[in-house]
Order: structure tokens, then C-alpha cells, then sequence
């Protein structure tokens, strides 16, 4: 198409090329290696003077296709896909980082994140400073001669914080820093931060990008300045590669991608609503919900508060884990994004590698939990949360009578 498509379009269209068959789905290329007519092809190929696939390690047509779309809904040059979400971030992070620099990341953060940036990377002669990136000043005092990189996921995971992209952005050119962020919890039809100014964008295509739980995958989207570092350095010498049926199965869960995050953001705001009027809870955390600070992006930076919210109980740790283990359509289970609904407990599961000064800094509280919003009806979600949270309720009732 000659203009530029509207992102529920290019979640369908983008990056397609035109198959020799007809077909009208994309063929799955499941093969590892790919012939040549002639020695001299190969020759051309590998010097690059050549387009075409040599090797599923160095590019595979079923993958590209999937970077080429993501490409185009983030507004990059190009993408380069992983293996997994941490596949991405360590390509980022290993492919563009060198012995003696420094990178400022958030105090809060994915847990196996937070795992490479504060235990891997100082392996590595990699210093790490990390502070709470609502506050400009706290980035900017961090910032050192040797500082490279700036880090962030926006909303945040688990409790949702979200950061002003554009105010990162400047400061990191102002600084001549690379400024990445984890785009997984909006995706690119509810957030676009290269817009806002951001240099590189990642995400675990696992999540809601595939949307059907059966995926482990990652992708990372730069301009052609960084891209060629990620695929040298990061796919084809640590070789993380997605593998081309992984791929195949993202670009089918695609094509229902605007739908989904229209469904999973509007039944989080009426679950978010709820729970914030529930007497067990004290606090509830949702870019939608008014008081909460990210509600001002929306509009500007984000479109919607997603698919993802977290809660604190009126209870103690127990408490909190009783709560989870009540529920019955909500599914215990880490990632997001699927079709089902899910929940789980921060503190003692995805950011249990935080010890507990640290997991008091990046605000994740004993009885904090974390619900992914599915596809499921409203009122059976609202239903199984009422009785999950029954006991608490009849609690608070008797300790005020």
C-alpha cells in the first residue's frame, strides 16, 4: 500500500510479501538452511551483495516477515527477533554495552531483568545505577561520563507506574544516550515510543503480540544505526534466533491483535473499578482509573491503560496468597496477555530474584497482586474476584463489629 496503514491494518497487511502460490496466509519456511544454485550465490550472499536466506541463525523468510511488520507498527527501520523476551533484552543490552560503561535503568523492573542488569552485567565490567525514573533529576544526577544507556519499561511491571517517554527521550539526547524501552504491556497499538522520541523498543512477543499462550519469543525494534550490531553481535554470534514455526504462530495471533487489546483494556477498566470501590483492597494500580498519575498520558503517550492491573489487599502476606489460591477462572500463572485470565504473586514469584530492600524500592508490597485481564466476560471475572476476596470481607466486617 502507497500510504502509511492504520495499526489495525498493519497488524493484518504490514511486511507481507507477495507469495508465488497465492497463498493468502504466509508460508511457514521450517527449514534450517537454505540451497544455492551456484557457489558463486553463496559467495554473493554471505558478502552481502546478494539478498536471499543462507541460514535460519542469520534470517529466515517466516521471521523476517514477522520484523518487518513489527517494524512498521513501531515506526523503526528494522527489527531483529529472539528467542524469548530475555533473549531481547540481553541482545540490547550485551550487543550495545561495552566493558566500562554504565547504564541507569529503573528501580523497578521484569525480575529476570532485574537479575541480568544487577547480577550479569557487572560480570561483564558493566556498571549499573538504578533510580526511580519519575523523577527526572534523580536520571540526570545518575548520569556519568561513562553512562551509555538509559532503561525502562513504561507501564511498569507489576504496578503499572508509568513514565513520561518524551521528557526520557530528551534527556537522553541531551546526554547523547540510547534510550530503550519495554513496550510489552501496550504494544504497538496502544503506545508507540519511538514517536515520543525513543531510540530503541522491545518487546516478548510471548505475551500479547502472539495472544495465544503458546509462544516464547522476543523482538527488538531499532533504527539502522543499532540494527546492525543487534543481528551481528546479538542473533548470529549468541544465536538466541526465533524459531521460524514460532514466528508463523505470532503473525497469526496478530492479525487479531486490535481487537484483543480493545477487549483486554476495556474489561481491565471495569475490573480496575471495581476493585477500587471493594472494601479488601487498599489500593489499586491502572493507568485508566483517575489518581493515577499515568492517566495524564493517556491520549498523548498511550491510548488506552491495557490489559494489565495490580492490587494491594487489606491483609497480610497469607492472606494474599489465600486470596490467589480461592480463585478459579483467573489461572495462577506467570505472563500475560492471553486469552485466559491470569494471576500471580509478584513478591514471591516474578520478582522474588529482587532480595527485600530492593523489592521495597521498586514498591512491591507483600500482598501486592498482579492480574492479566483475558478475553473472558466481564461479569464471570467480576464474580470469581467477589468470591476470592468473600473471606477478607466477612473479616473486615467482624473486626468492625
Amino acid at each position: 500500500m502507497a500510504s502509511k496503514m492504520h495499526p489495525e491494518t498493519a497488524v493484518i497487511h504490514a511486511g507481507h510479501l507477495q507469495e508465488p502460490q497465492g497463498a493468502l496466509v504466509s508460508p511457514l519456511y521450517q527449514s534450517a538452511t537454505f540451497v544455492f544454485d551456484r557457489v558463486e550465490t553463496g559467495s554473493a550472499r554471505f558478502a552481502g551483495e546478494q539478498d536471499g536466506p543462507i541460514y535460519t541463525r542469520l534470517g529466515n523468510p517466516t521471521v523476517a516477515e514477522f520484523e518487518r511488520r513489527m517494524a512498521e507498527l513501531e515506526g523503526y527501520d528494522g527489527a531483529v527477533a529472539f528467542a524469548s523476551g530475555m533473549a531481547a533484552v540481553s541482545a540490547v543490552l550485551l550487543g550495545l554495552l561495552d566493558q566500562g560503561d554504565h547504564l541507569i535503568c529503573n528501580t523497578c523492573l521484569y525480575g529476570c531483568t532485574h537479575s541480568l542488569v544487577s547480577e550479569q552485567l557487572p560480570r561483564f565490567g558493566i556498571e549499573v545505577t538504578a533510580v526511580d525514573f519519575s523523577d527526572v533529576e534523580a536520571i540526570r544526577a545518575a548520569i556519568r561520563p561513562n553512562t551509555r544507556m538509559l532503561l525502562l519499561e513504561t507501564p511498569v511491571n507489576p504496578h503499572l507506574a508509568v513514565y513520561d517517554l518524551k521528557t526520557v527521550a530528551k534527556l537522553a539526547g541531551a546526554h547523547q544516550l540510547i534510550s530503550v524501552v519495554d513496550n510489552t504491556f501496550m504494544t504497538p497499538l496502544l503506545q508507540q515510543p519511538k514517536v515520543q522520541g525513543i531510540d530503541i523498543v522491545l518487546h516478548s512477543a510471548t505475551k500479547y503480540l502472539n495472544g495465544h499462550g503458546d509462544v516464547i519469543a522476543g523482538v527488538v525494534c531499532a533504527d539502522q544505526v543499532h540494527l546492525e550490531l543487534l543481528r551481528s553481535r546479538s542473533l548470529k554470534d549468541i544465536g538466541g534466533v526465533l524459531s521460524p514455526h514460532d514466528a508463523w504462530l505470532i503473525l497469526r495471533g496478530m492479525k487479531t491483535l486490535a481487537l484483543r487489546m480493545e477487549r483486554h483494556s476495556a474489561s481491565a477498566q471495569v475490573v480496575a473499578e471495581f476493585l477500587q470501590r471493594h472494601p479488601a483492597v487498599t489500593r489499586v494500580y491502572y493507568p485508566g482509573l483517575d489518581g493515577h498519575p499515568g492517566k495524564a498520558l493517556i491520549g498523548t503517550q498511550m491510548r488506552a491503560g491495557g490489559g494489565v492491573l495490580a492490587l494491594e489487599l487489606n491483609a497480610d502476606f497469607e492472606q494474599a496468597v489465600a486470596f490467589v489460591n480461592r480463585l478459579s477462572l483467573f489461572k495462577i500463572a506467570v505472563s500475560l496477555g492471553d486469552a485466559e485470565s491470569l494471576v500471580q504473586h509478584p513478591a514471591s514469584m516474578t520478582h522474588a530474584t529482587y532480595d527485600n530492600d530492593d523489592r521495597a524500592k521498586a514498591g512491591i508490597a507483600d500482598t501486592l497482586i498482579r492480574l492479566s485481564i483475558g478475553l473472558e466476560h466481564c461479569d464471570d471475572l467480576l464474580a470469581d474476584l467477589t468470591q476470592g476476596l468473600a473471606p477478607l470481607t466477612a473479616s473486615l466486617a467482624e473486626e468492625v463489629s
